[in-house]
């Protein structure tokens, strides 16, 4: 890996939502580069095939088993091995799960995140960088403007209401009681390790090797922003160091690569980078969906210095050579 070194060092970290896409991504980044004396990840579920766990990443940090949603324990965590850097990248993300269970979403992520504050807030003496991971889905739909942070959170459906509400509370525990909080709203995470298949890139990859169309949900028209992991969480270290620094407390950032591409643009390019002449079918089934979502990462260029590693081209042939070689070996194809 050519990433070169965060001058910042984080000393012990607290990692909710470590076994997902991009928090097993980060906690390799953290440990690799040596920016923390200890990294302690809140696991609810283990997830065997996570790279968490084939990583070997489980093996190099202190496993705390529990959820968002048992205060003393977050409490508890933050005390006892002396917190003083939160990355909280733990939630329900599935928005279509979102629409079936919106109880259980908006518990997860609007009281899951204000009960982790508290706790930095009730150990502030040790506490002091928190990264909170909001989404560009905290934007609402916005008549297809591409977004920058001066825009109003407004979302609508469960899932995009449940992180518009978290990033304001965010916002409100960093100008209210100075917590010194740094909030990302990134595009959609894409890269090894995304073993989901409701989502883009394992069902596509997926379908290809076994020799049959891949399917899209939706009918194919929402645009998105992408970027990928390794990329998002290095933009997660580099906030990270100004927000230690304490510069831009309680401030966004948008994180994406502002390509605004359809999800059927998405898929045509995984057929292209897999050389397949299949083509997707659209079954247009999918509900409440934002039209188009695109962000505008100037002011973290500017701010941050923040320049993306990989790219979109790049990160797109690194996540078909993984998940090629993952489904042959699982699954024999």
């Amino acid at each position: 890996m050519s990433q070169s070194k965060n001058t910042a060092r984080f000393g012990n970290c607290f990692v909710t939502g470590a076994t997902g896409l991009l928090g097993s991504e980060l906690v390799r980044q953290l440990l690799d580069l040596g920016e923390a004396k200890q990294v302690v990840c809140l696991v609810r579920d283990g997830l065997p095939r996570s790279r968490f766990y084939s990583l070997g990443l489980d093996k190099r940090v202190v496993t705390v088993r529990g959820d968002l949603l048992d205060q003393a324990l977050l409490t508890r965590v933050m005390n006892e091995y002396d917190i003083e850097t939160v990355f909280h990248l733990g939630a329900q993300t599935l928005v279509g799960h979102a629409n079936r269970s919106p109880a259980e979403t908006l518990d997860v992520n609007i009281r899951g995140t204000w009960q982790l504050l508290e706790a930095a807030r009730l150990n502030s003496s040790h506490v002091k960088t928190v990264l909170f991971a909001s989404s560009d889905k905290a934007y609402g739909d916005l008549d297809g403007e591409r977004y920058t942070e001066s825009f109003p959170l407004a979302g609508k459906h469960p899932y995009d209401v449940s992180k518009s509400c978290a990033d304001l509370i965010a916002q409100t525990y960093a100008h209210t009681y100075g917590l010194n909080i740094g909030i990302t709203r990134c595009g959609n995470f894409f890269g090894p390790g995304d073993l989901n298949l409701s989502r883009i890139f394992p069902s596509t990859v997926l379908a290809v090797l076994e020799g049959r169309a891949p399917e899209i949900r939706s009918d194919g028209t929402p645009i998105r922003d992408y970027i990928y992991i390794e990329d998002g969480a290095s933009a997660y270290r580099a906030l990270a160091g100004h927000i230690q620094k304490g510069s831009f407390r309680g401030e966004a950032f948008n994180f994406s690569y502002g390509l605004r591409l359809s999800v059927l643009q998405v898929v045509e390019k995984i057929l292209e980078v897999m050389n397949s002449p299949l083509k997707p079918r659209v079954l247009n089934e999918a509900s409440n969906e934002i039209k188009v979502q695109a962000l505008d990462s100037a002011k973290a260029m500017k701010l941050l210095n923040w320049k993306p590693e990989w790219g979109f081209e790049e990160g797109i042939r690194r996540t078909v050579e993984w998940y090629t070689e993952y489904f042959r070996t699982e699954k024999g194809l």
